[in-house]
């Protein structure tokens, strides 16, 4: 079935299939890639892109807070984590595991 769609929906653009959903009435819209979120007008004139710096990528590019408050505006303090940063820490709070053990779990790749 996933290799019929696939052939299906290359037929068109993403935008010929947006007019066409919507003519049928199915709500849908487009699956944006980064750059492609960064490009649109609406993101730009709200100013919805930050940068910061990422303590393994360098500088990133990311998406904002939409609030928008004059007296408290949002801040924006730390980069993402890596992925699987925090896991250790986590699992010590939640299971109530000693760092040691966790440690040993994570070398046999358990965790």
């Amino acid at each position: 079935m996933v290799p019929l769609i696939h052939d299906v929906t290359r037929r068109r653009t993403t935008g010929e299939w947006i007019v066409a959903l919507e003519a049928a009435g199915v709500p849908c819209g487009p699956i944006n890639t980064i750059p492609q979120v960064f490009d649109d007008p609406q993101v730009r004139h709200r100013g919805m892109r930050i940068e910061m710096a990422h303590p393994s990528a360098g500088k990133v590019a990311l998406v904002g807070s939409p609030i928008r408050m004059s007296k408290t505006p949002p801040t924006y303090r730390r980069a993402p984590p890596n992925l699987g940063s925090d896991t250790r820490d986590l699992l010590a709070r939640l299971l109530g595991k000693e760092r040691p053990l966790l440690d040993a779990l994570h070398e046999q790749g358990v965790i």
